[in-house]
C-alpha cells in the first residue's frame, strides 16, 4: 500500500524480547542498512519513549498494555507515512501485541512482528541495565521474563536466536525478511 504521503510503503516491525535480549542492537544495525538503501526509517525506543511519552505509567499489567498502546499508534502513524518504523519494545503480553497488529491492519498498514528469542540466562548475563543484578539483589521487583511474565509470540513473523548469531547477522535476517515481504 503506497504511504500517506505518496511515497513508498511503510511498515511497523516490532521487536519484542527479554530485557537484554538484543532488540535495540539489532533495532539500530537494521535501521542503519534501511537508511544507507534509502528507506526512511526511524527507531522508536522503549527507553526513551518511557522517559517521554509514557513517562506517567508504571508497570503493572494494565500500565504495561497502555504503553504498548501508545507505542503502537505513533508506530502506526509514521509507518502510514512511509517510514519503516523499529520498535524495540518489550511488549510482555500477547493480547497487547495482537491489538497493536490489528490496529495496523484496520488501517492497512503493514506490520512484522519480530521474536529476538534470547533465553533468560543469556540476558541476564548480558544484563545491559543491571536490572537482573538488582532484581536478584531484591531492589526490583516485576522484571520482565523472572519475576513477571513474558508471553513469547507463538507465531512471528521472524525468530531470532540472538544468543546464537552475531548482531549484524541478526539484523540481515531482519532487513531479508523485509526485502522478501517488498518492504525494504
Amino acid at each position: 500500500m503506497p504511504a500517506a504521503n505518496g511515497g513508498a510503503a511503510g511498515a511497523t516491525v516490532w521487536l519484542t524480547g527479554l530485557p537484554s535480549a538484543g532488540k535495540t542492537t539489532i533495532a539500530r544495525t537494521a535501521a542503519a542498512r534501511l537508511r544507507s538503501a534509502g528507506r526512511p526509517t526511524h527507531i522508536l525506543d522503549g527507553d526513551e519513549l518511557r522517559t517521554h511519552l509514557t513517562s506517567d505509567l508504571g508497570f503493572s499489567r494494565e500500565d504495561r498494555d497502555t504503553n504498548v498502546r501508545r507505542v503502537g499508534y505513533v508506530a502506526e502513524l509514521l509507518a502510514a507515512h512511509g517510514v519503516t518504523v523499529l520498535v524495540p519494545v518489550i511488549a510482555p503480553y500477547a493480547d497487547a501485541r495482537a491489538a497493536v497488529r490489528a490496529r495496523h491492519e484496520a488501517a492497512g498498514t503493514a506490520y512484522v512482528e519480530v521474536h529476538v528469542a534470547t533465553p533468560v540466562d543469556v540476558c541476564a548475563e548480558r544484563d545491559v541495565k543491571g536490572l537482573y543484578a538488582r532484581q536478584a539483589r531484591g531492589e526490583l521487583s516485576g522484571l520482565t521474563g523472572v519475576d513477571d511474565p513474558y508471553e513469547p509470540p507463538a507465531a512471528p513473523d521472524l525468530r531470532i536466536p540472538a544468543h546464537e548469531q552475531t548482531g549484524a547477522e541478526s539484523a540481515e535476517a531482519l532487513v531479508a525478511l523485509l526485502r522478501q515481504k517488498g518492504l525494504a
